[in-house]
């Protein structure tokens, strides 16, 4: 059996798109497989397309990393989808209403191509990501023979984000798989690396949970924002810029929802069987 898939990308943080009555068992080897950049098509998560549980939506959406995990949210692959489900010639006025495991999202496609994302309320309590964490933020870990500190952020999925003053040389690929492991996040968490240039902008590297390194995090962005806002560091609206571009984020505080903003791009569309 052949399945059909659309290869799409948010700032070079690249997917799959499936779509189907339910998600068949792939299995985290097939996923792994497919997601290999050399023999397979290469990817960083595997975003499944259901219809709505609740008709008043328009789509139930599943995402999978590409280590085969199932994980809660992606900010990326969630404005992929709504690019994907407004078709050619988007209308700027429609509201997209997207579900997920962990509630619903709307998505609005600007007249510019960009997509905008009601990503819902973020939240800081340790126990949300879920966290063992005790005091207050930045939080600190014991990580690399040392200690590091870190702010705790919830955007439906776990984000630790740590502040550097260099983002060129920050210990990502060293520091990011063990504390992606540390004993204190028991689901693992997306490790973000920030560098503040001034209150509305600020440089990041993401290592994703399942993932590695990735060229952009459209959530891990959203954390960085918020860990910002609340070391008082930031204002309510910032870029990010990522290796792989820039989005947008607005956010006026806590107990307010939080808009991401930035481009999604489909690549292009084939088959692979199973």
């Amino acid at each position: 059996m052949n399945n059909a898939f659309t290869k799409m990308h948010g700032l070079g943080n690249d997917f799959i798109v499936m779509r189907g009555e339910r998600a068949p068992d792939f299995g985290a080897e097939q996923i792994r497989a497919w997601a290999n950049r050399r023999t397979g098509i290469g990817f960083d998560q595997l975003l499944w397309l259901e219809p709505p549980r609740n008709p008043d939506n328009d789509v139930f959406y599943r995402i999978f990393n590409a280590d085969g995990g199932e994980v809660e949210q992606c900010g990326n692959g969630a404005r992929c989808i709504a690019r994907l489900l407004a078709g050619d010639e988007p209308d700027s006025e429609r509201i997209w209403s997207m579900e997920f495991e962990g509630g619903v999202i709307s998505a609005n496609i600007l007249p510019d191509g960009d997509v905008s994302l009601d990503m819902g309320v973020p939240s800081t309590e340790p126990a949300d990501l879920p966290m063992v964490a005790s005091g207050n933020p930045p939080y600190r870990l014991d990580a690399a023979g040392g200690t590091v500190e870190a702010y705790a952020v919830s955007m439906g999925n776990p984000h630790a984000v740590l502040l550097t003053d260099d983002i060129v040389n920050a210990p990502v690929t060293e520091l990011g798989p063990e504390l992606e492991r540390h004993e204190c996040f028991p689901n693992r968490a997306n490790i973000g690396f920030m560098q503040v240039l001034d209150s509305a902008h600020v440089k990041l590297r993401v290592f994703e949970r399942g993932v590695g390194e990735t060229q952009a995090c459209g959530t891990g962005a959203c954390a960085a924002a918020v860990a910002g806002q609340i070391a008082g560091l930031l204002g309510s609206e910032v870029q990010v810029d990522l290796p792989g571009g820039s989005v947008r984020i607005n956010w006026n505080g806590p107990g307010s929802a939080l808009w991401l903003t930035g481009e999604a791009v489909k690549v292009f569309e084939g088959t692979i069987p199973t």
